[in-house]
């Protein structure tokens, strides 16, 4: 197998706030701190459940472990850990040579739309602020560092707004949360956001929803008895066909049928079984669904694609159900999955079933097309 180009479709950069509030008016820099202290102070994942399971196991808590940013010890056993291309974009560009990457669609590792609308005065400054921020990272070779941009949806008039603006500044990647429910807003299906659809469909950008911290989730990480919280971790993907229902089911597709919308990190394997069950619901078991006019697999093949980074099986789902025209590799560097220093040698691995053409397509075509490059 030959690999000609490389396009990884999920990375991360991690911009501090400090960073950030260099492209923010002064006086609104203490709004946005108490914005982001609000959101912090929102979040209550406790450790009880560990501390218990270790009392009860006899396993001392180790009080020089470094806890992570939700007080998870922290892992730091894989290669990417600490790079410098996690922050500076010139590190990152070596770091992706080292790789064989050609380019990287990136994302940043702070979620801004959870705290930018509870900023008492200055939110739409304060998105465009994050942004630039973001620009700025991508600004050390644009063609290769794909900057994914936020877009806040408290405010629909703003984020059109924001979106003309990406635009014309030749923004190709657009961010949105993956469940608006945990903001306290309604379902994507709702007319509320149709503009915005509209906008993001002229503009021919995609839509891309990244699994991350599901607030819905706390209950069961604060039952979680691991460190790390791995059921958090397992659980989340999956509860990606919740907004995946949303999208198709609730008619978004059937209204904005050029629609793009990337569900990034939630794995492939499962979607083919929830595929069969959403058209079972139809075609055998008689749910009406009176939003869409064809059968649901219909507009998954037509508007969304899966982001994978190290599974076995994603050539032979996507060839039976999926389709391999929706499926997009990625390294996800630099968290622990990462394949990087060596990402080349691992798509290698996982791909050696496919034809040469479905390897074009899930190494580097597919994002190519979906992200304009």
């Amino acid at each position: 197998m030959t690999l000609q180009r490389v396009i990884s479709s999920d990375d991360h950069a991690d911009l501090s706030h400090d960073r950030v509030k260099q492209f923010l008016a002064s006086y609104l820099h203490a709004d946005y701190d108490r914005a982001v202290e609000r959101f912090q102070g929102s979040v209550h994942i406790t450790a009880e459940a560990n501390q218990r399971w270790r009392e009860q196991q006899g396993v001392a808590i180790d009080p020089n472990q470094e806890l992570d940013i939700l007080g998870r010890p922290a892992k730091k056993a894989y290669p990417s850990w600490g790079r410098a291309g996690h922050t500076d974009p010139h590190q990152r560009l070596a770091d992706m040579d080292i790789d064989g990457v050609d380019a990287s669609v990136t994302y940043c590792e702070v979620s801004a739309f959870r705290f930018l609308y509870l900023l008492d005065r200055g939110s739409r400054e304060a998105t465009r602020a994050f942004n630039e921020a973001l620009m700025d990272f991508g600004s050390a070779d644009p063609s290769r560092l794909i900057m994914t941009y936020q877009i806040p949806i408290h405010d629909i008039e703003g984020a059109v707004q924001e979106v003309d603006w990406l635009a014309s500044h030749g923004a190709k990647s657009l961010q949105l949360p993956v469940f608006p429910v945990e903001l306290g807003l309604s379902e994507y299906w709702d007319a509320r956001y149709d503009p915005l659809w509209a906008a993001i469909q002229e503009k021919g950008l995609p839509i891309c929803c990244h699994v991350g911290l599901n607030t819905q989730l706390e209950s069961l990480a604060d039952r979680d008895p691991t460190p790390q919280k791995g059921s958090l971790a397992a659980t989340a993907p999956l509860t990606t066909s919740e907004s995946m229902w949303m999208w198709i089911m609730g008619g978004v597709f059937e209204r904005f049928p050029k629609l793009k919308v990337v569900f990034v990190e939630p794995g492939v394997s499962w979607v083919a079984w929830w595929l069969n069950q959403v058209d079972d619901l139809l075609l055998r078991q008689n749910y009406d669904f009176p939003a869409i006019s064809e059968m649901p697999s219909h507009y998954f093949h037509q508007n969304v694609f899966l982001t994978f980074i190290d599974e076995p099986d994603v050539v032979a789902a996507a060839r039976d159900r999926i389709g391999i025209g929706n499926v997009m590799w990625s390294s996800d560097y630099p968290h622990p999955i990462s394949s990087w220093p060596k990402s080349r040698q691992s798509i290698e691995k996982i791909l050696e079933s496919a034809t040469p053409e479905e390897t074009e397509l899930l190494a580097s075509g597919n994002a190519a097309r979906v992200w304009n490059l």
